[in-house]
């Protein structure tokens, strides 16, 4: 996937939240801020 340009809208991408309840980030169209958070477990 390219990187997105600075000031450009991401592109829309799916993920499960913690519940299993798949989120969208389109969903959020419209607010004035995202913050994304991807956690990452070493084992």
């Amino acid at each position: 996937m390219a990187r997105v340009a600075l000031n450009q809208m991401a592109p829309d991408f799916s993920l499960a939240d913690y519940r299993g309840k798949m989120i969208r980030l389109s969903d959020f169209r419209g607010t004035k801020n995202v913050l994304l958070v991807f956690n990452r477990t070493f084992t």
